[in-house]
């Protein structure tokens, strides 16, 4: 078998958690405790400031990297792209997007609607990229 080098280290579970496993309910079988749940909506507001507040990229790196080779290829074989490249198309590309998603969203609320619909995305790029006809035959 191939021994792993590097990454993380399995997680030790702790001491409370192993026994409250491995100790029987208390009661009857009915009656064991459900997991908590969140209010509806105070995890996208986690999710929310926790994207805020980061400053790493949104997508991962190499499906990135495959779409954008996949891209090129389409275009020209014989592309080929640094490192430094790709890092800052990604970082491009990924303002480009959380901006327009922002966008749509005032669209949306525009519209006195919290959730974000096609006809938002739609509208935006109509208006805002006019002359790029192919991208909303795209989108429908």
């Amino acid at each position: 078998a191939k021994k792993s080098v590097g990454g993380k280290a399995p997680r030790k579970q702790l001491a409370t958690k192993a026994a409250r496993k491995t100790a029987p309910a208390s009661g009857s079988e009915g009656s064991q405790k459900r997991p908590m749940r969140f209010r509806p909506g105070s995890v996208a507001l986690k999710e929310i400031r926790k994207y805020q507040k980061s400053t790493d990229h949104l997508m991962r790196k190499l499906p990135f990297q495959r779409l954008v080779r996949g891209i090129a290829a389409g275009i020209r074989s014989e592309f080929r792209f640094r490192s430094v490249v790709m890092h800052c198309l990604q970082e491009v590309i990924e303002s480009f997007i959380t901006t327009l998603f922002e966008e749509t969203n005032q669209f949306a609320l525009h519209a006195k609607r919290v959730t974000v619909q096609n006809k938002d995305l739609a509208l935006l790029v109509k208006i805002k990229y006019g002359n790029l006809v192919p991208l909303l035959e795209i989108m429908g």
